[in-house]
């Protein structure tokens, strides 16, 4: 009998030595190697699937169904597509068992859909479905770790969907290592890929993250499936995001908001006034953003807080926003702004956890920390965004028109926005006031 051939896997990239060595000669990464058995191949040589002419293909090559969440057909790209693999990743507890449970038994009834868990047993299935109010009698439960079994028995009972929980706790028994390892992820996820490509079964898997917040396992598992979700959610905070970070199927920013029950999650199918939720009108150091997540506009409220500095060092603290971008802000309003700040602690937050990746928040930010420094609150019912140069000049975004919209539709009736995002055409319930530079910005914006 030949000895099993053995081999050292990069647990980032997936890449394969032979030898073990401190660092991957491919990507780099420092103690990432781990050792694992490598399949025998057969011998035996087996048919694959012949190629299919474009024109043959029919015309219902672009449907999707509807998984019962609005805002989760808009993270998937408008709905789940047969034959897709979408991994979901988050932290322990932030219910992703839950929301697939629920996606699962919301699913159409011609799609028959089977629950498989490696991690729990039918028992504790059925008492989190008796509390979601959960009634589907066609959804299929299974408990085992074997993935063999799993696809066996969901090709036998001709399912049309698969939920697996989790894919860490899967086992292939070609593969002679633990579940969770490098070597059995890798082949468990080329099987399920393949299996659901070649079955035309949409697949949802559950994956562990690791301390970093990224999925554990090697990174090229992510690269195998079409979408990849996270949950994000503040521990502080009864709202949780989902965000798609890949996509083949849709846009690879877009958001899912969602709020957690006692009934499971309900969507919010508003998210702007979630972030939006103020008691007041806001003092002095807030002002309302138009950020662009995914396919829509979201308004969020950005604040920020000038104090008197109590050491040599000043402080420049941000959340939500980057911090190197918000150290350049500063020294342009200094520079073009007329507001001395080297000796001021500057924080600024952006409400509900929310992050914005992109520069509109450039203007609404400087807006704010020269409201909080003159102690001069904006205007009421004011929006603003625009990206801001290092010569003070306000540049353009994307999506302009579109974002004055949203804030006319959640009733703000000015805005501050860049000259070359200002609509040709008047925009009915809103006054847009178009700047070229940061001085401008300054004096139409403040009290």
């Amino acid at each position: 009998m030949a000895r099993p051939k053995k081999a050292y896997v990069c647990s980032d990239c997936g890449a394969y030595s032979v030898k073990w060595q401190g660092q991957c000669p491919d990507c780099d990464a420092w103690n990432s190697l781990t050792q694992t058995t490598l399949a025998s191949g057969s011998a035996v040589k087996i048919k694959g699937p012949e190629p299919t002419i474009l024109a043959n293909l029919t015309e219902d090559t672009g449907l999707r169904h509807p998984t019962g969440f609005e805002e989760f057909d808009r993270v998937l790209g408008g709905g789940l597509v047969p034959g897709s693999v979408v991994l979901l990743g988050g932290d322990p507890g932030v219910g992703k068992s839950t929301l697939l449970q629920q996606v699962a038994a919301q699913l159409p009834g011609e799609l028959r859909t089977c629950y498989a868990t490696g991690e729990e047993s039918l028992r504790q299935i059925a008492e989190r479905s008796h509390r979601l109010g959960l009634n589907n009698p066609g959804l299929q439960l299974l408990s085992d770790t074997s993935l063999d079994n799993i696809l066996e028995q969901a090709s036998a009972a001709k399912s049309r969907a698969l939920v697996i929980d989790s894919i860490q706790t899967m086992a292939t028994s070609d593969v002679p290592s633990a579940p969770g390892s490098v070597s059995q992820l890798r082949e468990c996820v080329s099987r399920i890929v393949q299996f659901a490509k070649q079955r035309e079964i949409s697949v949802f898997l559950i994956g562990h993250v690791t301390k970093e917040g990224a999925i554990a396992g090697p990174r090229v598992v992510e690269h195998m499936v079409d979408t990849v979700l996270y949950f994000e959610s503040d521990p502080a905070s009864r709202y949780t995001i989902v965000r798609a970070v890949k996509n083949r199927f849709g846009a690879s920013s877009e958001m899912g908001v969602f709020a957690m029950t006692e009934a499971g999650f309900k969507e919010v199918r508003n998210p702007s006034a979630i972030f939006l939720s103020r008691e007041d009108e806001g003092g002095a150091g807030s002002i309302i953003s138009t950020a662009w997540e995914g396919s829509r506009p979201l308004l969020v409220e950005i604040q920020a807080l000038v104090a008197d500095g109590n050491s040599n060092y000043a402080k420049r603290l941000a959340q939500g926003i980057d911090q190197n971008r918000l150290a350049m802000l500063v020294a342009v309003l200094q520079r073009h702004g007329g507001i001395a700040l080297s000796g001021e602690d500057i924080f600024v937050n952006v409400v509900g956890g929310l992050r914005i990746g992109e520069t509109s928040a450039d203007l609404p930010v400087a807006l704010a920390i020269a409201s909080s420094f003159r102690d001069r609150a904006c205007q009421e019912r004011l929006v603003s965004f625009g990206e801001i140069g290092l010569a003070g000049e306000v540049r353009p975004v994307r999506f302009g028109e579109e974002r004055i919209r949203e804030a006319m539709k959640q009733g703000f009736t000015t805005a501050i926005v860049p000259l070359a995002n200002v609509p040709r055409q008047k925009i009915k319930g809103i006054e847009v006031i178009g700047v070229r530079k940061l001085d401008a910005a300054l004096s139409n914006a403040l009290n």
